[in-house]
């Protein structure tokens, strides 16, 4: 069997954009990529990240929100950072290899305003991410 290109997506806290790339790209490429998140700090599971992809219709409840594991890092064939401080901050990766990029996307967990106005956020935030990430499936970049 050939070995799935393994994806990891980064952030800072693995709670929130990291998750739903994970979730979108589980979904939309799942059967071509092995696909993995973490953040520089765990910072547990957003419930509103679920939420919003419950409404895409992806379930990512069962997602833990996990630390940079330096093993998956230095086999991952793509590294995608989701934000600024985790482009910054990444661990050095000795894979020479690696493919890294940053996708950076405003973080919808800063949202403020109604209840209405932060779920517009998230849905905007989980809108762009899976346009990238069907991108990503359909052309490899």
């Amino acid at each position: 069997m050939e070995k799935k290109p393994l994806v990891y997506f980064l952030c800072t806290g693995n709670s929130c954009r990291s998750q739903i790339a994970d979730g979108f790209l589980k979904a939309l490429g799942g059967d071509r990529y092995e696909v993995k998140s973490a953040g520089l700090e765990a910072h547990g599971l957003n419930p509103r990240a679920v939420q919003t992809m419950r409404e895409a219709g992806i379930d990512i409840s069962s997602h833990t929100s996990d630390v940079i594991d330096p093993e998956i890092l230095n086999r991952a064939d793509y590294v995608i950072t989701l934000c600024g401080h985790a482009d910054e901050h990444c661990p050095v990766i000795s894979n020479p290899n690696v493919t890294k990029w940053h996708w950076g996307f405003d973080d919808p967990a800063k949202a403020t305003g109604t209840d209405e106005e932060i779920t517009a956020q998230f849905n905007q935030v989980r809108d762009a991410i899976k346009n990238r990430i069907a991108q990503f499936v359909e052309t490899g970049k």
